[in-house]
């Protein structure tokens, strides 16, 4: 009973990657409003690594030395594998889309797959609690899919192939909570490391990659309009944290 609470949260929590096609809808739209969404996913990205991975890590770990080396580690591994992408990008055409694409999609995996744990782990604990802790996460995933899906965009993916792929890292949310399930006695507390890992990850996306993206050729009136999406982000981010306790 347990596990089909865990796949049924997960299966819907999952859907909401679709949710930028409620904005492909209209081509022109999106073109408009494309440096606005990689805004709104920079806030996410570091509101979630601010106000959500490394709080839990800290809530869980104390004040572990640990933490931050789990954290310098995701940071200094996605600065290591966008050099490997941008070698590729010079060398092989089929990589002509922008590096930080790859890097959003391998750590939106890592966060979701995570996601999954903490869901399968809550659900374990109580209904209830598992119920709660699916609400949360669904609240800070319909920012940060929408813009993961226009940072894909504007990075050089499709609409149909940005969703199709957001989706596929969103199924990993999935694969976590089959795995906290299954291995929940086993990696319950070495599952705490992958918190600051992916406040690593997400980190460097935001600032390596999309800030500067937003910081380039805009008039005065934008770069005020992409500061407060920005602001948005993170404001969304501290509602999802004081929502979910």
């Amino acid at each position: 009973m347990v596990l089909i609470q865990i796949l049924i949260a997960t299966l819907i929590i999952s859907l909401i990657a679709f949710v930028g096609a409620l904005i492909s809808l209209k081509g022109e739209w999106l073109n408009k409003t494309l440096l606005i969404l990689v805004a709104l996913s920079s806030g996410t990205l570091l509101g979630g690594a601010f106000l959500h991975l490394l709080p839990e890590a800290v809530e869980k770990l104390g004040a572990d030395l640990n933490i931050f080396l789990f954290l310098l580690l995701g940071f200094c591994l996605f600065f290591m594998l966008e050099q490997f992408f941008n070698w590729r990008h010079q060398h092989d055409e089929i990589h002509a889309k922008k590096p930080f694409t790859y890097l959003v999609l391998v750590g939106d995996g890592i966060h979701n797959f995570i996601d999954g744990l903490v869901i399968s782990a809550s659900f374990i604990v109580g209904y209830q609690v598992g119920v709660v802790t699916a609400l949360a996460v669904a609240l800070h995933e319909i920012p940060q899919e929408l813009g993961d899906f226009g940072v894909l965009v504007y990075g050089g993916f499709d609409r149909k192939r940005a969703l199709i792929f957001n989706y596929l890292s969103a199924l990993l949310v999935i694969i976590g909570g089959i795995t906290g399930y299954l291995a929940y006695s086993v990696i319950k507390t070495s599952i705490v490391y992958l918190l600051p890992f992916a406040a690593g990850n997400f980190i460097y996306i935001a600032t390596a990659d999309l800030i500067p993206e937003i910081k380039h050729h805009v008039s005065t009136s934008r770069s005020i309009i992409h500061f407060v999406t920005f602001l948005v982000g993170i404001g969304i981010m501290l509602l999802a944290r004081l929502l979910g306790g």
